[in-house]
């Protein structure tokens, strides 16, 4: 009997053993090195970070988060030195981003310096967007989908936006046509999830732009299940307690306007076959339809401002199948009333909060955010895009993006709202 009961024993902590090699080890290339201990790394001193609570850290954290937490940490005294090496090459290469995309040049970068407000105005910058943020996620008389349900009720598929670097300890929200191309490309640095020859990128201008958004190069939270299983939610809440987050939004109607130019004004096949094909018959009355965008564009057969607002505003659009990414509300894309955000950047003011934000990370002696394009879409041409819709779709339109206005505090567009 005492036999059977030692051999079951035996079992049990050989099976408990092989788990946590599995969680260890399972990511054989690099990113199971979970370096929880950075310079951002609760707890804080008060008032260190904006928005950070004093004292908020591990105590909310059940007994299997606060284990995994610990024996993941222990990896990091291992691979600190091998940190340390990667700083000193990307140090070494850092320096003037250098263009070597033609797309980019075409586009045109703005290569002039700006000075960035000081540190004491960013901070008081943040701590005004986290509290209006954090105000009427705990409005209860402010509603829309989603915003009561918690962390664990979010399915893996809506966690494909959040981006993490665990050699630094960053998780980074994404959020298409907000500068989210070059934001992916410093994750890439930042994580080394890329080789050039063997070698980590060290200048983001030099990720050409088909790496830069294959789903494959960055390690996402919708992918931890499959690397982790069962224990994927635990240590999404670890990274959640102790990496930095941040997310880059901006004015909702400018975002509409700048997704419809990149997407429909511009020769896109895959956008034209999934998304203008059914646009022009449903909006535009066209049939038998040129099966290439380059032949619609020949014969002038182009989506209009108006065909993209309908498609918005129709119902049976979300029935068929969830917002595209580019024009997806940032509330479906972050979750910002169930995610803790420690920044909250705007493309309004990208320059002056990117260098804020390196600097906070500690990164910046790595790396500089790369120059932002100069056609910039801007704000002022709100009433021009949507002079020709009418009001009763301008109002329907505002209602549908009315959380990513209020949360992230942009204005009411009271004069596209009346007559």
């Amino acid at each position: 009997m005492t036999k059977a009961r030692l051999l079951r024993l035996s079992v049990v902590l050989v099976s408990i053993f092989m788990i946590l090699l599995i969680i260890v080890y399972w990511d054989n290339v690099g990113t199971a090195h979970f370096y929880l201990h950075t310079s951002f790394s609760r707890p804080h001193s008060p008032g260190a970070i904006p928005g950070i609570t004093a004292g908020e850290d591990w105590e909310a954290l059940p007994d299997v988060d606060e284990f995994l937490a610990k024996l993941l940490s222990s990896s990091l005294k291992q691979n600190s030195s091998v940190s340390r090496k990667t700083e000193q090459l990307l140090v070494q290469g850092s320096g003037k981003p250098v263009v070597s995309n033609l797309e980019e040049n075409v586009r045109g970068y703005d290569w002039s310096t700006h000075n960035a407000r000081n540190s004491l105005d960013q901070e008081k910058l943040q701590i005004e967007r986290q509290r209006t943020l954090q105000e009427f996620c705990a409005n209860s008389s402010f509603t829309f989908p989603t915003k009561e349900r918690s962390f664990d009720d979010i399915p893996n598929y809506e966690l494909n936006h959040l981006i993490v670097d665990d050699r630094h300890g960053i998780i980074y929200c994404y959020v298409p046509k907000v500068a989210c191309t070059n934001w992916k490309r410093v994750m890439i640095v930042l994580s080394e999830s890329l080789l050039d020859q063997g070698v980590p990128y060290r200048n983001p201008l030099d990720i050409p732009r088909e790496h830069v958004h294959n789903t494959s190069t960055h390690l996402t939270f919708n992918k931890f299940w499959r690397r982790y299983g069962k224990f994927s939610r635990h240590l999404m809440k670890i990274k959640l307690k102790k990496y930095t987050k941040f997310l880059f939004v901006r004015d909702p109607f400018v975002r509409l306007i700048s997704a419809f130019r990149s997407k429909f004004e511009l020769e896109n096949e895959e956008f034209y076959r999934r998304f203008a094909i059914p646009m022009l018959k449903l909006y535009s009355n066209h049939t038998n339809l040129p099966t290439s965008v380059s032949e619609a564009f020949g014969a002038g057969l182009k989506v209009s401002f108006s065909d993209f607002i309908q498609y918005l505003l129709d119902p049976r659009t979300e029935k068929i199948a969830p917002f595209n990414e580019h024009w997806r509300q940032v509330y479906r894309l972050c979750h910002p009333c169930q995610i803790n955000y420690d920044f909250i950047g705007k493309l309004e003011t990208l320059d002056e909060d990117a260098a804020y934000l390196l600097q906070l990370l500690k990164v910046d002696r790595l790396l500089h955010f790369p120059p932002s394009y100069r056609n910039r879409t801007a704000s002022s041409w709100e009433d021009d895009w949507f002079a020709k819709i009418p009001l009763a779709w301008r109002q329907q339109l505002y209602k549908l993006y009315e959380a990513d206005f209020v949360l992230f505090g942009y204005p009411k567009p009271e004069n596209l709202l009346k007559d």
